[in-house]
């Protein structure tokens, strides 16, 4: 899909050299990438410490073989 962006010159040309992209969609697809990883990464630990577990469950007897 063909899209354009008015974005700054000189944050592309930054983000280039930083990561060593050759092209201009190449640092767009890869910041992209990074922001959904990072909104990913923050909806996991959103949810850390909800998740309630039964506290007799022994997950060492989990591990012994039969």
């Amino acid at each position: 899909m063909a899209t354009n962006l008015a974005i700054d010159d000189q944050l592309i040309d930054e983000a280039k050299a930083i990561g060593k992209h050759q092209t201009k969609k190449g640092v767009v697809t890869e910041a992209l990438r990074e922001y959904i990883q990072r909104r990913k990464q923050a909806e996991i630990l959103n949810i850390f410490n909800t998740i309630e577990y039964d506290q007799d469950y022994d997950y060492k007897q989990q591990r012994t073989v039969k």
